[in-house]
This record gives C-alpha cells, structure tokens and sequence, in this order.
C-alpha cells in the first residue's frame, strides 16, 4: 500500500513539475533536477559534475540529456526526463548538465515551466580560450569521422574581422545568452563558476557551489590532488582516484600574434557588457 502511494505521489509530483515530493521516504527514487548547469560549452561543465559528485548528498546525471533543447526529447516529457536521472535518497540533489542549454533560445522558459525555482549553475571561462577550446573539439571530432576540419582562422576571420556568425564566437559572448536567462529567471536563481579558477584552485570554487546549494561543507583538499603528467587537478574519493577523460586539456591551435590580437579585441566589449550584467568581473582582460 505504502509502495501504491509513494508510486501516485511521484507520479504527480513528475507531472505537475515538483520536484523533492517524488522522494520515496524508504527507497532511492529518479526525480527531476533541482539543480542544473547549463553551460557553457568547454567552460569546464564535466569538471564542475565530477567535482560537485564527490558530495555525499549529490547524485549527476551521467550524461547529458538535452531535455530542454531537443525537441524530440523535450515530447516526451517531464516523466521521460525523471527517469533519465539516477535514483536519490532523501535530501539529495539530483543535478543534470547539458552545456547547449545555456545558447538555445527555447531552453529558459522550458526550465521555468519545469520549476521556477530551479538553481541554475552557470560556469564561465576566458571567451578565447573557450572558442579555442571549441574548435579544438570540433577539430579532432571530425578527424575520428575521417573528415577533413576547416582552418581555424578561415572560420574565425570574414574580410579580416572576427566572424561574430561562427558559433565558436557566438557561444563566447555571453552577455547576450545571459539577457536571455535574466529574462526569465532572478539573479538569484544563478551561481557562476569561474572555469579558469576551477582549473587553479577546484576547492575554493566548490565551496562556493556548497554554500549556494545549500549543501553542508564536504568537500575538502583531501578530494584533489595534482597530476603532473596531465597538468591539471584529478579527483580522489573513498580512496580511489580518477582524472577527466583524456579528451579534456588538449593543446590548443596557434594563431599568430595579431589574429589572437583581434579576437581578444573584439570580446572586450561583450565581456564588459556580461560584467554588468552579472555584477561581477573575471580576469580575462
């Protein structure tokens, strides 16, 4: 009888959009999420779900579900969507990335409808390095699928200005996606992650996603510890230790010294605009 209900009551919590209601008090149970990173793509979004998985009281997605931003997905609805989740016990969060949610137009009002209280993980990183990073995986993708990548400055550059058309550097100018989520959710729905710190100093940008999310502090410098070999920061967790896949922290294409020039000339502005936006400055100028 108990299983009958705690069944009926998920179901109408998945139904309506609610979200700790579907809980089952005695068993682990798929829930929608309550809290989502939504970007940005090679911002550093598979870092940031390791990292916040090593809290007791998170359990991730595994992989992206581009619920909000595909159609075909997005029909299924909010049912489909909870059961992509892994199972949570009471008084976990269950925490889903898709780094396309945060350039889709359609993604903010999808979310809102889910749950307008929803807490919005947003992880930012030096534009450049981000559209650097962006071709970097466009490049060895199309090499996997044997087909032959553009030069990266024949898509950077139209009759030698940066091409604000490319996606790469569309993606990198977040103050215009950022306007769009502002629309539609309250500053204080977001938290934002600065990617190029994650990098340098991962538990001090974790404690600040702990105190936003409301988490008790858990993670510590126990968790990290530094590959030489790789470069950059691997997890450690019940003893056991793991580092992101190889694909992460590949080398970057060279640009000569005015096209790169041009391209952190060109972000200047969009990144004052973001700033403003945000409340808050990064260093990336």
């Amino acid at each position: 009888h108990n299983r009958v209900n705690s069944f009926l009551v998920c179901f109408l919590a998945v139904t309506c959009g609610c979200i700790c209601e579907c809980l089952d008090p005695l068993n682990a149970t798929q829930c929608l999420p309550s809290v989502l990173i939504i970007g940005v793509r090679k911002g550093g979004t598979r870092a940031l779900i390791e990292m916040l998985s090593l809290h007791s009281d998170v359990v991730a997605a595994q992989n992206e579900v581009h619920f909000f931003d595909w159609d075909s997905h997005y029909q299924q609805g909010l049912g489909w969507y909870a059961s992509q989740m892994p199972p949570a016990l009471p008084g976990q969060l269950t925490v889903e990335k898709s780094p396309a949610y945060f350039t889709s137009s359609k993604v903010p009002e999808r979310v809102r409808h889910m749950n307008p209280g929803v807490r919005l993980l947003l992880i930012v990183r030096d534009p450049v390095e981000r559209v650097l990073s962006d071709y970097t995986q466009v490049f060895h993708n199309h090499l996997q699928k044997r087909k032959r990548p553009r030069p990266l400055e024949a898509l950077l550059l139209r009759a030698g200005e940066v091409n604000a058309a490319y996606k790469a550097v569309n993606r990198s100018i977040y103050h215009e996606h950022m306007r769009r989520w502002l629309a539609t959710f309250p500053r204080t729905s977001f938290h934002l992650v600065d990617g190029d710190a994650l990098i340098r100093e991962p538990l001090a940008e974790m404690q600040g996603v702990e105190r936003f999310l409301g988490l008790r502090p858990q993670i510590s410098t126990n968790n990290f510890y530094f590959n030489r070999t790789k470069g950059f920061y691997c997890l450690r967790q019940h003893g056991h230790e793991r580092c992101l896949h190889e694909s992460k922290g590949r080398a970057h294409p060279r640009l000569p010294p005015d096209v790169l020039q041009k391209l952190r000339d060109f972000f200047h502005e969009p990144n004052r605009k973001f700033f403003q936006l945000v409340g808050r400055a990064f260093d990336w100028d």
